[in-house]
């Protein structure tokens, strides 16, 4: 399964370094493609993961989570 997430406040690499480390320590998740032109994250999760638990961890990192789309 794949969940696309829109995301504001990325500007750089180091903050797609910082939503994908916060990403990948999710059981669950295992890959994360960011695409900062897009402001979009595609997450492949190999098991059921919460649209709670994948906003809580980009907000841990300080980006605002827009919407959450289940592919």
């Amino acid at each position: 399964m794949t969940k696309k997430i829109l995301v504001e406040g990325m500007k750089c690499g180091n903050c797609i370094k910082h939503v994908e480390i916060s990403l990948r320590g999710i059981s669950g998740v295992n890959s994360v493609d960011v695409n900062l032109g897009k402001k979009e994250i595609l997450v492949g999760i190999s098991c059921e993961v919460s649209n709670e638990v994948i906003e809580n961890a980009i907000n841990s990192e300080k980006y605002n989570v827009v919407q959450i789309e289940t592919l």
